[in-house]
């Protein structure tokens, strides 16, 4: 069982980290930079951040190889 407990805090973390993220994000601009798609036609809008999603994978990157030991 504490292991299942264990699971669910962090689970419960990154959920939390993730809410932090996406609202400091968007305060930040993230998901309205430039290069990011946007169309617009009478009834229908899709947005496509690309250029948000390489900065987000640059920086977890540049985190995750950080922080997470190396095996």
């Amino acid at each position: 069982m504490d292991s299942v407990g264990r699971a669910l805090v962090l689970a419960g973390l990154v959920i939390v980290a993730l809410g932090l993220l996406l609202w400091v994000g968007g305060r930040l601009g993230l998901g309205h930079l430039p290069g990011d798609l946007s169309f617009e036609r009478k009834g229908w809008s899709v947005h496509i951040p690309i250029v948000t999603c390489l900065v987000l994978s640059v920086v977890l990157t540049v985190l995750l190889n950080l922080f997470l030991p190396r095996r």
